[in-house]
């Protein structure tokens, strides 16, 4: 009976035992989950996936908007007539001159095409000063976290890169002659309000945000589109689990 005893003892600290290092083993997973956000992957490996992710996702984008009609054909980013002189479109097109008044949005469309390889470079310097702490953010972050990154790092740095470039690409192809020719037609009409407006910011300040909206259709699709997660840590990282 008393062996009996002991061998009932001897299980009940045993089984003890076994259910305290399990629920040490279920703690320590809970703090690691926690500190990952329940992810199967390491910070080092979040950043590097992040940064993967953003330098495809935005040179592709640069590839997108850089080519002929990049701009042009896309109606989410064609720039238009700068609405504070939009009333020059409408009355220039009144009076016969609609043809002057399309060949001035296909230039300066073709300006921000010719200035969109700029984007690259800048956006990579961008991506490599990320910290461990920006990556996490932006992995559990919002569907467009990695975009508002970028812009707020380097919207000002692609503003100063691309004025210059939007500037000669708008005498290249002609953006220029054609806009003043329209804003001087303009200004000869009675009774209007003379208009001499910064084409050249306009222009630049256009083709950014454009160029943002495609990094945004980008990342989105390496966030949902398996077909876009184009490496094993890309997978692990916004792969479904």
């Amino acid at each position: 009976m008393k062996k009996l005893a002991l061998i009932l003892v001897s299980a009940l600290i045993l089984t003890n035992s076994f259910q305290i290092k399990a629920q040490i083993l279920n703690n320590l997973q809970n703090a690691v989950n926690q500190a990952t956000g329940g992810s199967n992957y390491t910070e080092k490996e979040a950043a590097d996936g992040i940064k993967e992710a953003l330098t495809n996702g935005t040179t592709n984008a640069a590839k997108i908007v850089s080519v002929k009609d990049g701009y042009f054909k896309s109606p989410e980013i064609k720039i238009p007539f700068p609405p504070d002189v939009k009333v020059v479109e409408t009355k220039l097109r009144a009076i016969g001159l609609g043809k002057k008044v399309d060949e001035a949005i296909l230039s300066i469309n073709r300006a921000a095409e010719d200035a969109g390889k700029e984007a690259t470079p800048i956006f990579v310097t961008a991506v490599k000063a990320m910290t461990i702490k920006d990556a996490i953010n932006i992995v559990k972050g919002e569907n467009d976290a990695a975009t508002k990154y970028l812009k707020q790092s380097s919207s000002t740095e692609l503003n100063t890169k691309f004025k210059p470039v939007i500037k000669k690409s708008l005498d290249k192809v002609g953006a220029t002659k054609y806009w003043t020719e329209i804003i001087t037609t303009y200004n000869k009409i009675p009774k209007v309000k003379k208009l001499n407006p910064d084409l050249a910011q306009y222009v630049t300040g256009k083709a950014i945000d454009g160029l943002f909206v495609m990094v945004a259709k980008e990342e989105l699709k390496i966030r949902k589109d398996p077909a876009a997660q184009v490496s094993a840590l890309l997978k692990k990282i916004f792969g479904k689990p």
